[in-house]
Formats: structure tokens, C-alpha cells, sequence
């Protein structure tokens, strides 16, 4: 057999490599590359440990190799590979699918400079990227990858077509999203969580559950009205074909799928809540869709938990995971954060000494991490309050934000108290539910000013935090530029104009940049009676350089995006 030479590329931490060098035939070398420096994979333990076992194995690995330029990585006598692997290729986290489909083709034209005559490319790719009719589901052209129309442009076909199995690569584990919750690091979202479980386990007996995937058919989702009823107005609605096995496999809350939910999310073509129309609401949606929504709130398990046969009363059960909520822009309210939530029952009798004694403990443990990063010499003028809510048994857990300047003193809802929910199991226990939002609180124990922050993908960031330790945010990002340009449109009069729909977008758009969106004025045409809305937009970001040529990019995309999908038309 003639030797065969395989490159990988875009590895992450090496177990893709490690565990295809253990199929191997001896005719065949592999050569193993990331677009990393080896300082930054010198904290992975995972990734050492797969690095000494290829090399062990004579495997040759290369770092800082970028895979839209691998004729610049390899001498001409070092090319002609006949098989290269991209799997699950993604520019990061906040990339959309433009950005993604560049990436795609400048890989394509890059392997025509490195692949033998003979030669294949296999790229794996999530569900629905690939926009071909294998994909399940199929997504509309404009919202894929177009993985085909990209392979062309490096003079490729595609001929063939697998599902990707991690049980036929044992030991793989993908680095893509893993969630900060999970993931083996010091990042404050998961610091501040692991601290809040430690300190109520020293007064309650503890039970962590596993949150399953944030995707709810539309009759589970009907259950957060009974804890708020206008949470549903603030849900992201999704439409699957109900004949597509995607529905399933994703609300039956898979870890796998739900990673590879997360990690296309922004890329996904959202619809509008269907709250408008309610005929349309009670057959599934349009075009035999059935609907489902991103969670808005963890309080949706509540009853799940209470119910369960082996629900014990005293226990603190724990769950903690991502939310989404539609929601206008602004420094302290976000599209997406991570939730825990805290389950107690108790005999009905005992009611006020357990809710008043998990509340003193809350309230402690809270004023306690809040006051470690305040300056010395300094004052804490106002402790975390238990505001509660004349509608329902329901206290709203509050705290000034200091630590965000003089300027900035409003009460800012950090999460909820509710006794309101009920079992039909266990008629004769009372139940307290605590909902926390886990990114705010990191915001304001560490000084982090921007929530944006929280989901950068620079290593910088997570420099700033060691383990074991809390002290103040030092930004690595100083005196980022802002933009502002105005935009104005005419109303169409047969639709209604949603102004979250509207921040929505714009956030969609501009990748997170937009930080404000101010109403500057309304205007109605004394002929033709038509309204026009005219708003002024702030851009700055607050990870990356941000250019004048950038965001006139940007804004010239919104107002081609509002026409089409608001219905309004630009002045």
C-alpha cells in the first residue's frame, strides 16, 4: 500500500488526532495543526496530555497554522496530503453566518495549494449548516453555510455525504461551546455559581440536578405564565417541520445537541413570537411547523422537580443553565444569560421559619461577595433587598450598582423569590423557588461594566480572574471608539411596529455593537397621514477594534434588514 499523508487542521485539543492516530495503519502519517501558539494550550491539561501521545506515536503537530493560508505553513516538498479534516470550522461565538461562509472558501482555495491530485477534504458541520438537501433540517439558502457554492470556489465537488459519530472516534470530545457553567476554567459566571452552592450547602442539604436543553415544545412552555404571565411575550420562537427528527433529538435534551444549538444560535433565522395570532398559535404555526421556544426561565423544571416521586422536602435542588428573553438594548438587561435556580419544600407548618432562614442565608451570602471588590476605604451604602411584589408571593432580589461609578446608583434586579408554586404529590409541603441571574452578579462582584464581556472568546479576559481569588476587573480594551448614526423609517399602517423586534435585529446585525438605541422623535405627514420613527445608534465594542468603515457597513445592512423583515421602509 502506498503511504498516505493526513492533515488536521483547526484542532483544538487534540483528542480529534490522538484518537484517529489509534486507527492508523503504519503506511500512514498524520500531521496535526491549530491556529493556537503552544502558550496558549500550556493551562489545558487535556491538550498536553493528547500532544505527549501523538508525538509518543511520531505524530507531527504544528501550531499557529492558519487554515486559510496552509501554503504558508508547509515547504512545497511537505504538501501533496491526501486527506484533510476540518471539523466543526467556526470563526467564534459571536461570528454569524457571512463570516463563517468566508471562512469556509478561504479554506477551500487554501487546500487547493496542499492537496494531492487524489485527494479528499472532509469538513464536518453542525445541523443545517451545510445548506444541501442532507441536511436535517434544511435551512433557507441565504441562512446556511453553503458549504457546496464555497467548496467550488477552491475548484472542489461534493461527493459524498456521512453523519458525524463520536462513537466511531472514541475519546474525540469537540471544543467548541461547551458553556461556562461546565467548562474547566476560572471564568467568574461559573466562580460566582460555585460559590453561591458552596455557601448554601453549609445550611442546606444539597441535590444538583442536570439542565436539560434549553429548546421547550410550546405546551411545556405554557407552564411560566403561572410564575409571569407576560414571560412568554419575551420568548425566542423557533419553527421545526414536524416530520424533522431535529425537533425531537433537540428538546429531548441531549448535552451534544443542545452544545451544537448554542453554538448556532445567533445564526439561526428566528421568527417572530406568535403571541399575534392565536388561531395560527393553536395549529402549530404556519406551514405545519411545530413551535417551540428558547427558555426564558428555568422556572419551567419547577414543577418537573416538585412532582417527581422522589422529591425529598429540606433539600436544596439546584439546576443552572443558559436563558434567552427577547429584549430591548441596554447596559444591564441581555439576550442571553446563564440562570441557577433553588428548589426547597417544606412542611406547610414551617413555612416562615424555612423561607425566612433561606433568605437570611441568601442575603448574607450575597452582601458578603458583593462587598469583596469594593474599594478600601470605601463604604457599602446599601445591602441586597428582598423587594416583594404586592401581585402574588414574589420577592424581587435588588442591589445598587455602585461599582459601576456614581453616576450609575438604580436598583438592579439581580433575580426572584416566589412561594406560589404547588404539587399534587405532596399536598402538604410548601415550596420556595430562588431564580438568580448568574452574569449580572458577576458584573457587579467584579466591577465588569459591559455584560458583552462575559461572552468574549479573547484569552485576555479570563486573565484577569484566578482561581480562588475575587478583585476588581481591569478592562484589557481602553477607551474603545463609539459611532453614532441615526436611522429613520416610515411605518407600514396594516403592520404593527415592535420596537423590541426592532432592537432584536439591530443587535443581530451589528454583532452585539450596537450598545444603545435612543428614540429621538416621531413624525406623521400632514397629507398622507404616514408615521415616521426616527432613532439615534450608538456602536462600540468592547473586545475587538471597531472601524468607522465597519459600522457604516453595518448600518447599511439594518436598514436592508428592517425593510424586509419589519416592514418599514427607510427615509
Amino acid at each position: 500500500m502506498a503511504p498516505r499523508r493526513l492533515l488536521l487542521v483547526g484542532e483544538g485539543n487534540f483528542s480529534f488526532a490522538v484518537a484517529l492516530s489509534e486507527t492508523l495503519d503504519p503506511n500512514t502519517s498524520l500531521t496535526a495543526t491549530c491556529p493556537q501558539r503552544p502558550a496558549d494550550l500550556a493551562q489545558d491539561l487535556v491538550a498536553q496530555e493528547n500532544l505527549q501521545r501523538l508525538r509518543e506515536r511520531g505524530n507531527e503537530v504544528r501550531f499557529g497554522v492558519d487554515c486559510t493560508h496552509l501554503a504558508d505553513a508547509f515547504e512545497p516538498q511537505d504538501r501533496e496530503f491526501d486527506l484533510i479534516y476540518f471539523n466543526f470550522p467556526h470563526c467564534g461565538r459571536k461570528a454569524g453566518v457571512a463570516k463563517n461562509r468566508e471562512l469556509l472558501a478561504k479554506f477551500f482555495r487554501s487546500c487547493a495549494d496542499v492537496l494531492a491530485e487524489d485527494g479528499e477534504i472532509h469538513v464536518a458541520l453542525c445541523r443545517g449548516q451545510g445548506g444541501t438537501p442532507a441536511d436535517k433540517p434544511m435551512r433557507e439558502w441565504h441562512n446556511s453555510w453553503q458549504v457546496v457554492a464555497m467548496a467550488a470556489l477552491g475548484g472542489f465537488i461534493l461527493s459524498d455525504v456521512h453523519p458525524f459519530s463520536c462513537e466511531a472516534v472514541p475519546g474525540y470530545k469537540c471544543t467548541g461551546y461547551r458553556g461556562f457553567l461546565e467548562a474547566p476554567s476560572c471564568h467568574p459566571i461559573k466562580t460566582i455559581n460555585e460559590k453561591l452552592i458552596a455557601e448554601l450547602g453549609k445550611a442546606f442539604p444539597l441535590k444538583r440536578l442536570k439542565c436539560s436543553s434549553p429548546l421547550l415544545p410550546q405546551e411545556d412552555a405554557s407552564v411560566l405564565t403561572s410564575h409571569n404571565p407576560d414571560i412568554l411575550s419575551t420568548a425566542f420562537w423557533v419553527g421545526f417541520h414536524e416530520d424533522n427528527s431535529t425537533f425531537e433529538s433537540l428538546t429531548s435534551g441531549t448535552t451534544q445537541d443542545m452544545e451544537d444549538f448554542v453554538v448556532s444560535f445567533s445564526e439561526l433565522s428566528i421568527p417572530k413570537s406568535p403571541r399575534r395570532d392565536r388561531k395560527e398559535e393553536a395549529h402549530g404555526g404556519p406551514y405545519g411547523q411545530a413551535k417551540v421556544c428558547l427558555r426564558p426561565s428555568l422556572l419551567v423544571y419547577v414543577q418537573a422537580v416538585i412532582q417527581a416521586p422522589d422529591f425529598l422536602p429540606g433539600f436544596l435542588y439546584i439546576l443552572s443553565g443558559p436563558v434567552f428573553q427577547r429584549c430591548c438594548i441596554s447596559p444591564f438587561t441581555m439576550p442571553a444569560f446563564h440562570e441557577t435556580l433553588y428548589i426547597l419544600g417544606f412542611n406547610k407548618n414551617l413555612k416562615d421559619s424555612y423561607l425566612q432562614s433561606l433568605l437570611d442565608h441568601l442575603k448574607g451570602i450575597l452582601d458578603n461577595l458583593l462587598t469583596q471588590t469594593w474599594l478600601e476605604g470605601s463604604e457599602l451604602s446599601s445591602s441586597v433587598e428582598f423587594v416583594f411584589q404586592p401581585t402574588g408571593e414574589r420577592y424581587m432580589i435588588t442591589v445598587k450598582s455602585q461599582n459601576f461609578g456614581p453616576d450609575c446608583v438604580k436598583d438592579l434586579i439581580i433575580g426572584s423569590v416566589t412561594t406560589s408554586a404547588t404539587s399534587v404529590i405532596h399536598k402538604d409541603q410548601c415550596f420556595v423557588c430562588v431564580s438568580m441571574n448568574l452574569d449580572l452578579l458577576a458584573m457587579l462582584v467584579w466591577g465588569i461594566s459591559d455584560w458583552r464581556m462575559l461572552w468574549t472568546s479573547d484569552s485576555r479576559f479570563l486573565k484577569n480572574f484566578a482561581p480562588g481569588k475575587i478583585e476588581p476587573f481591569k478592562s484589557y480594551s481602553l477607551y474603545p471608539p463609539y459611532y453614532v448614526h441615526d436611522i429613520s423609517f416610515w411605518l407600514d399602517e396594516k403592520k404593527i411596529f415592535d420596537e423590541v423586534e426592532f432592537h432584536t435585529l439591530a443587535r443581530a446585525v451589528s454583532q452585539d455593537t450596537i450598545i444603545s438605541i435612543q428614540f429621538l422623535s416621531r413624525f406623521q405627514h400632514p397629507k398622507t397621514e404616514q408615521v415616521s420613527l426616527c432613532y439615534r445608534l450608538t456602536y462600540q465594542a468592547c473586545d475587538k477594534a471597531l472601524s468607522q468603515q465597519q459600522v457604516a457597513s453595518m448600518q447599511s445592512q439594518l436598514r436592508k434588514e428592517i425593510q424586509q423583515r419589519l416592514h418599514v421602509t427607510p427615509r
